[in-house]
């Protein structure tokens, strides 16, 4: 896309001009924005101010930005210490280092979800989320009454900067394996109201792609469905929320966090419509949170703070960054751009990594709110203009 970047100026005589700075001299703009929009956005802000204000122009491609879930831990309800029903959703943007928060999801009745709760000491109340076709998707949560918080997805597409209702759920769900492989979704397992077996064992897959003749997502409303594929041998993972992710044609996911005892992998074959065991060498070192990014996946152990990659060749896990005290306790992560974002120290803190430089890189960026909770983390494109 090529804009323009005039601006208006008043003369002296009242009337108005119309000036077109050049951004590269001897060019003009139309060439020099195609120039331009091959260099790295952070390189291009450093130079002049010109040259800031275009990456935030739509004729500029959006560049990745941190988005974050947090929960409002600060409460001060009387007699409901500790009870968390609000959840905020904001962007980081790595150019100015500033968080902004995104408009709410506007949901008929409003939508209320429970991350902690005083009758749980210990325990929290998973809000489950993930990126599919370039759009944050809530896809599990708990309401009110421990029944299931969503009805439907609710999808945010940074395009439009809108929110949107996805597909019913027929069986709208908690502490579910959700995933990804390419553009279609995948829910399995978890826990309605109360437990059912047949719920447990229930995997669906809904393709959340974008038509040519649609500007927003929300115009598809009518396209989407839920489709239901092969399931699951047993209900083991239902026990918690599981993080499932894709992995070259196949979701791969375990029914227990870290080390735990009893831990099993599940793989879907995504062609074949058809679940395997999961590689002896892939479980065993899929002991903390895990991400996929340009077909590597990676693993960031929770109890001594490494990263590994995951090498199929050879069914083994290759070291990346030994232990790192800022890693330790990783509860999720978001992999993109050649960074892994990390959510560490119970959700009061984020850690960049960045994999890709040579020796790695790692910062710490901190939370929007110093009270609140980061609950997830997800790397997509910037929000448009208009947020």
């Amino acid at each position: 896309m090529i804009c323009s970047l005039k601006k208006s100026t008043d003369t002296d005589d009242g009337q108005t001009t119309v000036d077109e700075p050049q951004l590269l001299p001897g060019l003009p703009n139309h060439l020099a924005q195609v120039i331009l929009s091959t260099v790295r956005p952070s390189l291009l802000s450093a130079v002049c101010r010109q040259w800031r204000h275009l990456i935030y122009t739509p004729c500029f491609p959006p560049f990745l930005s941190l988005y974050a879930i947090v929960a409002n831990n600060n409460n001060n309800n009387i007699g409901k210490p500790h009870l968390s029903d609000s959840v905020d959703f904001f962007t980081f943007d790595p150019i100015s280092s500033k968080w902004t928060i995104l408009p709410p999801p506007v949901t008929d009745p409003p939508f209320r979800l429970l991350h902690r709760h005083p009758s749980f000491i210990s325990r929290t109340l998973t809000i489950q989320s993930l990126t599919v076709a370039g759009c944050l998707v809530l896809i599990a949560a708990t309401g009110h009454k421990f029944l299931p918080g969503l009805s439907h997805p609710l999808v945010f597409d940074p395009s439009s900067g809108e929110w949107c209702l996805g597909p019913p759920l027929a069986n709208p769900r908690r502490w579910c394996a959700a995933g990804c492989f390419r553009d279609t979704m995948y829910v399995a397992s978890g826990v309605g109201g109360h437990y059912c077996g047949d719920v447990a064992r229930m995997v669906e897959k809904w393709e959340v792609k974008r038509s040519g003749h649609c500007d927003k997502l929300s115009d598809l409303r009518d396209e989407w469905r839920w489709e239901e594929v092969a399931g699951l041998k047993d209900g083991r993972f239902s026990r918690e929320a599981v993080e499932a992710v894709g992995y070259k044609g196949k979701i791969c996911m375990v029914n227990v966090k870290g080390n735990a005892a009893g831990k099993e992998g599940a793989v879907y074959d995504v062609e074949r419509n058809q679940w395997e065991k999961m590689s002896t060498g892939m479980v065993s070192g899929w002991n903390g949170a895990v991400g996929v990014a340009e077909g590597v996946m990676y693993v960031v152990d929770e109890e001594k703070g490494g990263v590994r990659k995951y090498d199929d060749e050879n069914d083994c896990w290759q070291e990346v960054i030994e232990g790192s005290e800022l890693l330790k306790g990783a509860e999720q992560m978001a992999v993109g751009g050649g960074k892994i974002c990390v959510i560490t120290g119970g959700g009061g803190r984020i850690t960049v990594v960045d994999v890709v430089a040579e020796p790695v890189r790692m910062w710490v960026v901190d939370p929007p709110r110093p009270e609140s909770e980061v609950i997830s983390v997800h790397i997509l494109r910037r929000p448009c203009n208009r947020l």
